[in-house]
């Protein structure tokens, strides 16, 4: 039996446990906070990040404590390093290159993409870059808390010229963000362009010692998210525990490309410790 399978497996007997066993429901404020202090954007502006606002809200920032969250992404984070730089590297195309979709929407993915992204900017040498790509709801800025800017949209569209334009450095070390921009009536089109693949070949062979993070629109009802995949080296696909249907799972999967270093990952599952949620299972391999 594969990782995959074992991991469907997992996901199966989740789904069918006593409906009636305890569990604990934790509520995290998601609304959207506005720093007055980034008002002014360009490429040589720096987004200013309420650590404290992210903390609360349950996303991995490093404030010298020891948390399960932490260590969690750093189970996930090791295996996406060692296929981006290490020996496996060299059997898959664009190996930085990582997607983090799910089936359908709601099940957790950007909340998975941003702590990835939080936990590879800890590394001491490396650095990362999170990308909004599901142009269509997009949710990267109201997460992390700043105004909509010039971004992804505006790229492919042509109205930038240069990565760099929309490309924006954080207050947090070694992250940076492109952020999906304004929403457009071809938005989904957009990402299986000519453009689009011009541009994951620069970020792959321009920044060949960054983790590049797209944050992508789910895998069933987008067709463009499987062009998308296309261009990747890694996959991860977010399940959420007790909801996500074993058949969604399957279909979500079963046209990604066979060269795909893919993976599993498991969140909102339930645990008693109040300081754990969000993230809590990851199944890696290939299909």
């Amino acid at each position: 039996m594969s990782t995959i399978e074992k991991a469907l497996a997992k996901q199966k007997m989740a789904q069918q446990q006593n409906a009636s066993s305890v569990t604990e429901e934790i509520i995290v404020d998601t609304s959207p906070k506005i720093n007055k202090a980034a008002e002014n954007y360009g490429n040589n502006e720096v987004l200013i990040l309420d650590k404290q606002d992210l903390e609360n809200r349950g996303f991995l920032i490093d404030n010298g404590t020891r948390k399960s969250i932490k260590d969690e992404f750093r189970q996930i984070k090791r295996k996406l390093l060692n296929n981006a730089f290490g020996a496996s590297a060299k059997t898959l195309n664009n190996s930085n290159l990582v997607m983090v979709s799910s089936s359908k929407p709601n099940e957790g993915k950007t909340f998975i993409s941003i702590n990835l992204a939080l936990s590879i900017a800890l590394e001491q040498d490396k650095t990362v870059l999170l990308i909004d790509a599901d142009v269509l709801r997009p949710s990267i800025n109201r997460e992390l808390g700043f105004k909509q800017v010039p971004g992804l949209i505006e790229y492919l569209l042509g109205q930038k010229n240069d990565i760099s334009e929309i490309m924006y450095s954080t207050n947090i070390d070694k992250l940076k963000v492109i952020p999906a921009g304004e929403p457009h009536h071809l938005s989904n089109e957009l990402l299986a362009s000519d453009r689009m693949e011009s541009l994951a070949k620069e970020l792959a062979e321009r920044y060949p010692d960054r983790i590049v993070i797209f944050d992508c629109p789910p895998l069933i009802g987008v067709t463009e998210t499987l062009v998308l995949a296309n261009l990747m080296g890694q996959a991860l696909v977010v399940v959420e525990e007790s909801k996500t249907l074993l058949a969604d799972i399957e279909k979500a999967t079963e046209n990604l490309n066979e060269d795909l270093a893919l993976g599993l990952v498991l969140n909102k599952a339930i645990r008693s410790h109040k300081d754990m949620y969000g993230y809590y299972g990851y199944g890696y391999g290939t299909k």
